[in-house]
């Protein structure tokens, strides 16, 4: 990674940041317990849900899906990529956990989609073999870095595209999670580490909202 990229990777985190705490305060200052709860199990809501982009990807059947088929459901987008050293092995193992440690109406709710942040690697094939290591319901979504960038940008969960030129390249990605309610829009997010104990209490509350 470059020094430009460097930087420009900690102004935007620096940014995330910002907006996680100024949502901290706007939640802990107007919710009753059950706001605060949610911001202790990580669980940081928007104070106005954002719409995502108009955009198409290939999901890990090889199959064209839209944004917009994220409805119906709550989902938790996470970006990362399969030939991940760390963050995203621990992440879906965690939640593979914590979905089995979720009640039968919660997990009918809730669906887990792995955005690849490095669509040079991670065809479909190879997102649908991966997720299958953690859960078959788990599903995967790949397309242009740049349509990827776009994406992640709108849900201020940003990542560095990797110097594919380089062997055994990794990419600089965050380990947090967009959250989306069964509207499709973004209702916030769930930040990393995630702590399992509190998310299988707290999860269930999140998806009673409308």
């Amino acid at each position: 990674m470059t020094r430009t990229q460097k930087t420009v990777f900690i102004l935007v985190a620096v940014v995330a940041l910002i907006l996680g705490l100024t949502v901290n305060r706007v939640l802990s200052g107007k919710g009753p317990g059950d706001q605060a709860a949610l911001i202790d199990a990580g669980i940081i809501l928007l104070p106005q849900s954002r719409s995502l982009p108009d955009m198409k990807l290939v999901d890990q059947d090889g199959q064209s899906v839209a944004l917009d088929s994220l409805k119906g459901k709550w989902t938790l987008l996470f970006f990362g990529y399969t030939f991940c050293p760390d963050i995203c092995p621990t992440t879906l193992a965690q939640l593979r956990q914590i979905k089995r440690e979720l009640p039968k109406e919660a997990v009918d709710q809730l669906r887990v989609v792995l955005v690849s942040v490095d669509p040079n690697r991670d065809t479909p094939q190879q997102l649908k073999t991966y997720l299958g290591y953690f859960d078959k319901q788990f599903q995967g979504m790949t397309a242009p870095v740049d349509a990827i960038q776009k994406l992640a940008n709108a849900v201020s969960i940003p990542f560095i595209p990797a110097d594919t030129t380089q062997p055994n390249y990794t990419v600089d990605h965050s380990g947090n999670l967009a959250v989306l309610g069964p509207d499709g829009m973004q209702r916030g997010f769930i930040r990393a580490p995630l702590n399992n104990q509190k998310l299988v209490a707290q999860l269930p509350r999140l998806m009673e909202r409308k």
